[in-house]
């Protein structure tokens, strides 16, 4: 009985570690957005997340919301520096996310300045 515990327990945390191990490395996709980048904040009570949200379309209509690891630094200070910018962003979706991460599935890896299409002089 005390071998069939100690082996029911080490597949349980195996299985664990590697469910948390492909949600955290494993992107479900890479890909780009650009937009007025409305908001940008550091939230939460327990554990503080990078957290903001993009404009997609006249009047916020379509709010691209997104979540940045506190190790992408240099993203963190572009992003303060944007704000209320047209901005384009590199992101990685992961399939779930963890509270510690942040409130998103979306992740910014890259962030740069661009013109904004709606503002032609």
């Amino acid at each position: 009985m005390k071998k069939f515990l100690t082996i029911l327990i080490a597949v349980l945390v195996l299985g664990f570690g590697s469910y948390l191990a492909f949600v955290y490395y494993v992107p479900y996709s890479v890909g780009y957005r650009s937009g007025e980048l409305m908001k940008f904040s550091r939230k939460g009570v327990v554990v503080k997340t990078w957290e903001g949200q993009i404009s997609q379309g006249l009047s916020g209509t379509n709010v691209f919301s997104f979540s940045v690891e506190d190790k992408e630094k240099e993203v963190v200070e572009k992003l303060k520096e944007y704000q209320g910018q047209y901005v384009k962003v590199t992101y990685k979706e992961r399939y779930a996310s963890f509270f510690w991460l942040g409130d998103t599935k979306y992740f910014i890896t890259e962030v740069s300045a661009e013109k904004s299409p709606l503002l032609r002089n």
